[in-house]
């Protein structure tokens, strides 16, 4: 018989090979071979010689190492061995450039926010008084509503850069706009805190003449424009809340039932710190009452705004953005305190004004530098993210290679 040639070897040696690889352990067939093959199989060996050895000790290797791996795999599944874990993800982005572009507000946007709610809450103390015969609180609100209106104008216009761009906004209303609504909260509160302010200084005038006829005239007109600004105070005192939740920004964003609540309490506690300030202890009846309203308000919000969000409450409670919150609070507690106790005592009165005025203060630029140190950290854009579409995966009922994004 002639033995096979050296393509039947080279065939035979690498079906042997393939065989060896693709198997987990030894296999040993159960049929003997026959007199024939065996003599095949001599003749194979024979012929193949030493690259024959070499090709089996190759094959023993991989079957050995298949079969580690194989117990490694099953020591995994049985609970023992050492588990493999992915290392954790790192919240980096280009460059290192957050994933959000940050807000190009500086501090002056936060005193925005702050005026504006004095100016609000100034016309509320000033509507109060006026209603209820205290002309002490009248006039203070009123004045005070007047300059933090005027300071706010002067904010905005130099965030702005040009004066033209506060009128190019009135070209348009519209109400899906916080920014449009805003301009025309603006503009309908502005005149009307002026007019009520103006109003103020018809009893220094002469009573006879044409100015004499402007005395006698201004009451009744302040009147009616002190009343148009507290009217329209609610809406200046609260717009901002939702201007800022209305951003990118994560953690003002997601905080958007709370930023209207906090800064109302803001607005309130504040105009109520002035009337504590320029009021005698017996016409400071309103503004007391106003200083427990506007920290029960403030104080719930901050509250849910850093237990609520979870993820996105946690710049209101770290670094700076932490330290100032919790120094309102303090702050607000404090004035509310005295207020209550001090009830006739011209001295607290006064030191309790200025805590509630500082905390003020305090809120309006904790909630700004925390929205601020969300939107600098990747981790507070990618986390919320990720849980959401988790979420709707979830929600779907997907399979999880389905509700996956493709990857590219």
């Amino acid at each position: 018989m002639t033995p096979p040639g050296p393509v039947g070897d080279r065939f035979r040696r690498f079906r042997d090979r393939l065989a060896a690889e693709g198997s987990h352990r030894p296999q040993v067939s159960e049929e003997r071979p026959s007199a024939a093959s065996g003599a095949a199989a001599a003749s194979d060996t024979e012929a193949a010689g030493g690259d024959e050895a070499a090709s089996g000790r190759r094959g023993d290797l991989t079957t050995r190492r298949s079969a580690e791996t194989s117990g490694r795999r099953r020591r995994r599944r049985g609970g023992g061995g050492e588990e493999l874990r992915v290392p954790e993800a790192e919240f980096t982005s280009y460059y290192g450039r957050p994933v959000l572009k940050g807000p190009v507000w500086k501090w002056d946007i936060a005193a925005y926010l702050f005026t504006g709610g004095l100016a609000a809450g100034s016309s509320l103390l000033a509507a109060g008084g006026q209603l209820t015969g205290r002309p002490a609180l009248r006039r203070a609100g009123r004045v005070t509503a007047l300059a933090a209106i005027s300071a706010s104008a002067v904010f905005l216009v130099k965030d702005l850069g040009r004066p033209a761009r506060f009128h190019h906004m009135l070209r348009v209303a519209k109400p899906t706009s916080p920014m449009s609504m805003g301009t025309w909260i603006l503009t309908a509160y502005g005149p009307a805190a002026g007019v009520a302010a103006i109003a103020e200084v018809a009893g220094v005038l002469p009573r006879h003449g044409l100015l004499g006829l402007a005395g006698r005239a201004l009451p009744p007109i302040g009147h009616a424009a002190g009343l148009l600004a507290a009217g329209t105070a609610p809406a200046l005192a609260t717009y901002t809340g939702v201007l800022l939740a209305d951003t990118a920004v994560p953690s003002w964003h997601e905080a958007y039932p709370e930023l209207p609540v906090i800064f109302a309490g803001s607005a309130l506690a504040s105009g109520a710190g002035v009337g504590l300030l320029a009021a005698p202890p017996a016409q400071a009846g309103p503004a007391r009452r106003m200083a427990v309203a506007g920290a029960a308000l403030e104080l719930y919000g901050t509250h849910r705004v850093e237990t609520r969000l979870g993820l996105l409450g946690e710049p209101y409670r770290l670094g700076r953005p932490g330290r100032l919150l919790r120094a309102a609070r303090l702050l607000t507690v404090g004035g509310v305190a005295g207020a209550l106790l001090g009830r006739r005592s011209r001295v607290v009165g006064v030191l309790s004004g200025t805590a509630l005025l500082a905390s003020s203060v305090l809120t309006r630029f904790g909630i700004f530098y925390g929205g601020v140190a969300s939107a600098r950290d990747p981790r507070y854009t990618v986390v919320p993210q990720r849980e959401r579409v988790e979420a709707r995966r979830t929600g779907m009922d997907l399979p999880a290679d389905r509700a996956a994004p493709p990857a590219v």
